[in-house]
């Protein structure tokens, strides 16, 4: 068990402005120095990101899939009772199928361009952030445990920090992080199935860095 903190201290902006997005830091990292533990040479920066061109062929796919689904079910449905579509109508069903979700996976991206999930492994810790999400650092000792769920274009990274505050918040543009509380215990999470290396790569490298916590 870690000792209890005491009071928590804002970090403010630039020329004193305080941003109430902004992580709190405690005095137990005055108190333990261990907290910011180097694990690795300086040059030993690992990155993470998710590939623009990747992002939109999974995105065109299964809003493909979801698309052309809904279509077939659609002419079922009219089939079923007894409307049948015209030639002209069913070509403009397979239009629809060819250009929906070109426009809309498209669309996801820009809107996400500058805001791919993205994750970098140092000396200093882990320094992460979900797509549309600010940034975090947690300092290596302030990480109790990491695991991935789900599969494949949906895994996800869980970070379960030793405690909330050891993390802090950066202030580029975004939501909060993405947190998942359970029975008291608060953990990040961070899309990494896109990202490039994979997340196997990307899980043997945490192993490197915190092998009794991975």
């Amino acid at each position: 068990m870690l000792a209890s903190h005491s009071a928590i201290i804002p970090v403010t902006g630039v020329k004193d402005r305080k941003n109430p997005h902004t992580a709190t830091v405690t005095t137990a990292r005055a108190r333990s120095p261990h907290l910011d533990e180097v694990l690795g040479p300086a040059d030993d920066t690992v990155t993470f990101f998710q590939p623009r061109a990747m992002v939109f062929v999974t995105m065109l796919w299964v809003i493909a899939a979801v698309w052309v689904t809904a279509l077939a079910l659609h002419l079922l449905i009219r089939y079923a009772i007894g409307d049948a579509p015209s030639s002209n109508a069913i070509v403009t069903y397979l239009e629809a199928a060819l250009i929906v979700p070109v426009v809309l996976a498209a669309l996801i991206l820009l809107l996400a361009w500058q805001r791919l999930g993205w994750l970098h492994s140092s000396m200093h810790g882990l320094d992460f952030a979900a797509t549309g999400r600010k940034p975090v650092h947690l300092p290596w000792a302030g990480v109790a445990t990491v695991a991935l769920r789900r599969w494949g274009p949906f895994t996800e990274l869980v970070i379960t920090p030793v405690a909330e505050d050891f993390a802090t918040i950066g202030d580029a543009p975004g939501r909060r992080p993405r947190l998942r509380r359970r029975g008291g215990e608060v953990s990040y999470l961070v899309d990494v199935g896109l990202m490039s290396p994979g997340p196997e790569v990307l899980l043997a490298e945490l192993h490197r860095r915190l092998p009794t916590k991975v």
